[in-house]
């Protein structure tokens, strides 16, 4: 079984350059989608969005930009942790840890689960850990990793996966897409369902759920944010292409959905 967790709400000011509707002067809604999925090997979770740290120390650990931009809600209710025991498993139960990609908002839940094995791409973690530019010195936070994770680090190589190169972390239940662009490292994170079929997390390879659509569109803030936040822009959005050509090619095989679209998130935490 794969449950879908929103585990942190984002409300950023203008809320029609963010969601697309609304009033520009009214509250935006975005969600830190992440995926708990039931294996044999015990519990994987895809993201973590923020942790429980993250709610207690705020102010310290983020930077003001983030602070200010995303006005995170920072609901206890939220955590991955919190979401873990409310299902009625142990933090102990979450064997693995696959973020996307290693900024603030994603990783922030890892020291709630110290024993779980965390699997980053290679490039992704040699980024978080070199912090050479002055976006990822704000992006990447050592304290979210203080705690020595039990790294696991995925290499390239590996299986073709719908045209995408796909480097397996899970028997053949779970899969690192590489989708390059937001940040040095930044992938997908595929899970096969039960029946077969497949839900591909992309991260934050693109923000808004209908760029992946036959006819793409965004809200003018996401677009901005997209293009400041990205280490690659052009390899982003080549990457963004690809992913429209697979949901146009193979939309019955693959369920696409990025991390901070509330549709995306309740469409499918709607079963």
């Amino acid at each position: 079984m794969i449950h879908h967790l929103n585990c942190g709400t984002m409300c950023p000011f203008g809320r029609r350059l963010v969601n697309g509707e609304g009033s520009l002067l009214a509250f935006g809604s975005m969600v830190c989608h992440c995926l708990l999925v039931e294996t044999d090997d015990g519990l994987v979770l895809v993201d973590t969005g923020f942790g429980t740290a993250d709610l207690r120390e705020f102010s310290r650990r983020f930077p003001l930009w983030f602070r200010v931009v995303c006005l995170p809600r920072l609901d206890a209710r939220e955590p991955a942790i919190r979401q873990v025991e409310r299902l009625g498993y142990s933090p102990a139960d979450v064997r693995h840890i696959v973020p996307t990609h290693m900024d603030l908002d994603h990783v922030g839940g890892l020291a709630d689960f110290p024993d779980a094995r965390v699997h980053v791409h290679q490039p992704e973690y040699d980024a978080a850990m070199r912090r050479m530019s002055a976006s990822e010195k704000s992006r990447y936070l050592p304290v979210h990793w203080a705690h020595q994770p039990k790294w696991e680090i995925v290499g390239s190589g590996g299986d073709d996966w719908f045209g995408f190169q796909s480097v397996r972390v899970i028997g053949d239940r779970v899969a690192l897409i590489p989708l390059y662009g937001h940040t040095r490292g930044h992938c997908g994170v595929a899970v096969r369902r039960d029946d077969g079929r497949w839900l591909l997390h992309a991260g934050d390879a693109y923000f808004f759920h209908r760029e992946v659509h036959a006819d793409p569109w965004c809200p003018l803030g996401l677009r901005v944010f997209q293009r400041a936040a990205a280490l690659d822009n052009t390899s982003r959005l080549r990457n963004v292409a690809r992913l429209r050509d697979l949901h146009a090619a193979h939309g019955d095989e693959v369920d696409i959905f990025c991390a901070h679209s509330p549709d995306d998130f309740a469409r499918l935490s709607a079963g």
